[in-house]
């Protein structure tokens, strides 16, 4: 089995989106290990009806939308990290972080610490919008300190060369591609914008 990792700078940059593009691409399976929030949609159903391909279940679903540690304690459990050891599965495995790298699972434990454990190649995705040179940075500083390995950024917005080079030459990180917002989200719209994205890079990561 292998797993490719999908983080980001931080919530809401496009992650599920990114990460269901690249489970239909890859025809891989998805894994969302914990899930803060399920008042709307979770992010494990918007992948199975975006990429088609099997989707595992959550290791902790959590009610309340928040940072997993916090959303945990608001149920009364705290996150095992031994929960959390990648499924052994016969296919290519996209798991989906939460929110950004140094999102905590618990107050003692951050993503990054559990991306660090399962030592499998990571994706960051970043906004385009202002102030993603230094979250961008950060993240992909954080990363190569806990010795991640790095495929690269894909960025989600509209284009900004400027700022998507320096991002790329000032960190020495391979541009994976852009995705633009796609008014009109299906399965088809998504295929037809991840043309954008190389895929022949990333699979040369795995």
């Amino acid at each position: 089995m292998t797993a490719l990792i999908v983080t980001g700078t931080d919530t809401g940059v496009g992650k599920t989106i990114v990460s269901a593009g690249l489970t239909a691409a890859l025809g891989a399976q998805y894994w969302k290990p914990v899930q803060s929030g399920r008042e709307d949609i979770t992010d494990s159903r918007v992948v199975a009806e975006l990429s088609g391909q099997p989707v595992l279940p959550e290791a902790y679903l959590l009610d309340m939308p928040a940072s997993p540690h916090l959303s945990a304690e608001n149920m009364g459990v705290e996150i095992d990290l031994d929960r959390l050891a990648l499924p052994q599965i016969d296919d290519l495995l996209v798991v989906e972080g939460a929110g950004g790298v140094m999102v905590p699972l618990t107050r003692r434990v951050y993503y990054l610490d559990l991306f660090a454990r399962w030592r499998a190649p990571v994706i960051l995705v970043a906004r385009t919008a202002l102030g993603t040179i230094n979250h961008t940075t950060l993240s992909l500083m954080a990363l190569r300190s806990a010795g991640c390995p790095v495929v690269g950024v894909v960025f989600v917005g509209m284009a900004e060369p400027d700022v998507e080079e320096t991002i790329v030459q000032m960190s020495n990180i391979a541009h994976l591609g852009r995705l633009d917002m796609i008014g009109d989200l299906s399965r088809e719209t998504l295929s037809q914008a991840f043309r954008a994205i190389d895929m022949t890079a990333i699979r040369g990561a795995l």
